[in-house]
């Protein structure tokens, strides 16, 4: 079966994702020659390895996007329709309603279609489609919210989180993102984590905007800017930054976004670019990391994922690509350690340390009996001294009589003295 082949551009940089594809359409390929197409990607980021060990199995993966077409081969009986987050209705029976979504969802959970077909990451994981569709300017570059929709009460994507969070999603990913933090998302992103759910969030495609190149820096995107939030970069098929990609401290990692083959609403195939795409790719090896650890935290999550990237600068870390390419059989095996390592090491009732006996229990503290009778001895004695002298320099002294005092004179002739 052919498929036809269009370029799809993701904006990153929307709360309501954005995507232009051009009029222009290239010669149809087939399912087959769609996986010739992605075997860099697969090898970029060395999944086949991390196959051997899982494919996501058991694990639902939230995408908060545009909608997703869940008859597509490759999806077809693992995608879970969700609430509508946003402020336009997804309309289910319009293709191009589902395209961005259908493609990301793919890069995640694509499992072929017996022709061969388009793998994802993670390709017998489930994808909980939340579809945030917003109401929005149609100029150029990067769009702000709507103000009444992202507010410092409420906002779209603070309830699609909260409410993945709340229904079975162990990852979470976002291709979107829109300037300013709000404190509502914040308090979501915070709500899912303690939960265990991660997240991961794209950083944007403004890294080759007019303020970009006179600044040397992008503005910061959000989710991808919140703490605990794992920011994706794109790069190429040589792992070089990609020129749209946006580079700020809110990259931690990256992963192909340029000329990465996806599944389209209806089963077309087409060519993504933007760091949307790289973003569905890490959320695919974090639902590896999660099926085969369901207990495994979000931050040590983060860790393997960092810890184990290839194409690492040189200084260890930039702002471009962040710590570098996800490896997913690394990241997975990492994983594994870090399990490992938290993991409590039982102890024997009679070891310690080894063979040799426990030690005896010290005594409890306290004072010894002797010591008390002496300290009270000591002290009753004291205030009995005390209270004598009290009395003593208190005691008045009796009046003194002259006559008493002094003895009488001898008298002469009586023949004696007295006494």
């Amino acid at each position: 079966m052919l498929r036809r082949r269009r370029r799809l551009w993701a904006a990153g940089a929307l709360v309501a994702v954005s995507l232009t594809v051009p009029a222009t359409v290239a010669a149809p390929v087939a399912a087959a020659d769609v996986r010739d197409d992605q075997r860099w990607v697969l090898e970029k980021m060395n999944v086949e390895e991390a196959w051997k060990v899982t494919r996501g199995a058991g694990v639902t993966v939230a995408l908060v996007d545009s909608g997703v077409d869940g008859d597509v081969a490759e999806l077809r009986g693992r995608v879970i329709s969700g609430p509508n987050m946003g402020s336009v209705e997804f309309d289910r029976t319009d293709p191009g309603a589902g395209l961005h979504g259908t493609a990301m969802a793919s890069l995640i959970a694509g499992a072929g279609n017996g022709e061969g077909g388009l793998l994802g990451m993670a390709p017998e994981a489930r994808i909980l489609s939340l579809p945030m569709i917003i109401e929005q300017d149609a100029g150029e570059g990067s769009y702000l919210p709507e103000e009444n929709l992202r507010s410092q009460r409420d906002s779209p994507l603070a309830r699609a989180i909260r409410y993945a969070a709340n229904n079975g999603a162990e990852v979470v990913s976002m291709s979107l993102g829109a300037y300013g933090a709000q404190k509502s998302e914040r308090e979501a992103v915070s709500y899912a984590l303690s939960r265990g759910v991660v997240l991961i969030a794209a950083v944007g495609n403004e890294g080759d905007s007019e303020h970009s190149m006179q600044n040397g820096t992008s503005f910061w995107n959000f989710p991808a800017g919140y703490s605990g939030v794992i920011g994706v970069g794109a790069v190429d098929a040589q792992s070089k930054p990609a020129l749209f990609s946006s580079d700020n401290l809110s990259v931690l990692v990256s992963a192909p976004g340029v000329e990465v083959p996806v599944v389209m609403p209806g089963g077309d195939y087409g060519v993504s670019e933007g760091t949307s795409s790289a973003t569905a790719l890490v959320s695919g090896v974090a639902a590896l990391i999660k099926a085969k650890y369901p207990d495994i935290s979000p931050q040590m999550v983060s860790q393997a994922l960092t810890s184990t990237a290839t194409s690492t600068p040189t200084v260890g870390y930039d702002d471009h690509v962040g710590f570098g390419v996800v490896n997913a059989s690394a990241a997975l095996t990492k994983a594994g350690e870090l399990m490992a390592g938290a993991a409590e090491v039982p102890v024997a009732d009679d070891q310690h340390f080894g063979k040799g006996p426990l030690p005896q229990e010290p005594p409890r503290p306290g004072p010894l009996p002797i010591r008390l009778w002496l300290y009270g001895g000591g002290l009753l004695g004291g205030l009995l001294a005390f209270a004598g002298a009290v009395v003593m320099l208190t005691r008045r002294p009796e009046p003194v009589d002259p006559a008493r005092e002094a003895p009488p004179a001898n008298r002469r002739g009586s023949g004696r003295a007295w006494p």
